[in-house]
């Protein structure tokens, strides 16, 4: 059978990929704070299957992520992805003014967890006869400072160098794993409703990302996952620590 494990399904991106992972026939373990009822209801050749964990609990991730990772080596598998998806886009705020916990919550969800998964990942898979793929969800911020942005800038920015990284390691192992950056760019979610919800106090950018809603700039989640799902289900053509982008398909 084919499993997937998705982090961040409970909506917007992680709930479209694994919606169309279920289309495909994937068995698909879906991990975030809250279930998704829709998801868990669907009648698709695959199945769901919803873990409840707050990925800013590295403890909990650890266990949780070790348990899946135990069950699923005693699986019969065609093929095994890994997406790590979810992520924190608050503090919006300028460094000076944010709340210390909201840090630390921000930097485990959005780079000390996929480190601790991937590691576990490739350490307690190290012996399956199965050539592994992550992808790991990145954004333009990473490549660029955006006022407000400082934690989300910084931490997508470490996560783009983790996976270059970790595809560099694999690759010269010759492992046949691979992991790659999948770039999304501004999507119609609940982050951007975050995003539009700050004051220019906070995101001096903000009218430009309201223009993004109103303009209607926005793509839908399922569009945006259908060209991540076409590249995860061809994988010969994946790049190991190739950073891939939804604009590589819609040119903007």
């Amino acid at each position: 059978m084919k499993y997937a494990v998705v982090t961040g399904t409970s909506k917007g991106l992680g709930a479209s990929i694994a919606k169309l992972l279920m289309e495909e026939s994937f068995h698909v373990i879906g991990l975030a704070r809250n279930i998704n009822e829709e998801l868990a209801a669907m009648k698709l050749p695959g199945e769901y299957t919803h873990i409840q964990v707050n990925l800013s609990d590295l403890d909990a991730t650890q266990d949780t992520f070790t348990s899946i990772v135990q069950d699923l080596k005693e699986k019969e598998m065609e093929s095994l992805l890994l997406v790590q998806n979810a992520a924190l886009v608050t503090p919006i705020e300028q460094a000076g003014r944010q709340d210390t916990q909201k840090l630390i919550d921000h930097v485990h969800v959005n780079l000390l967890s996929p480190m601790i998964v991937t590691n576990l990942w490739l350490d307690l898979l190290r012996d399956m006869d199965l050539p592994l793929v992550i992808a790991n969800v990145t954004s333009g911020a990473a490549q660029r400072s955006v006022y407000g942005w400082n934690a989300y800038c910084s931490t997508k920015a470490g996560l783009d160098r983790y996976t270059d990284t970790v595809a560099l390691e694999q690759g010269e192992l010759g492992t046949g794993n691979k992991v790659f950056l999948f770039d999304p760019s501004i999507m119609d979610t609940e982050m951007q409703g975050e995003i539009r919800s700050a004051d220019v106090t906070q995101f001096t950018d903000v009218e430009k990302f309201k223009a993004y809603k109103t303009n209607n700039s926005l793509r839908e989640t399922d569009v945006v996952a259908k060209v991540l799902v076409d590249r995860l289900l061809d994988p010969d053509n994946i790049q190991n620590g190739e950073y891939y982008s939804v604009k590589d398909v819609f040119n903007r």
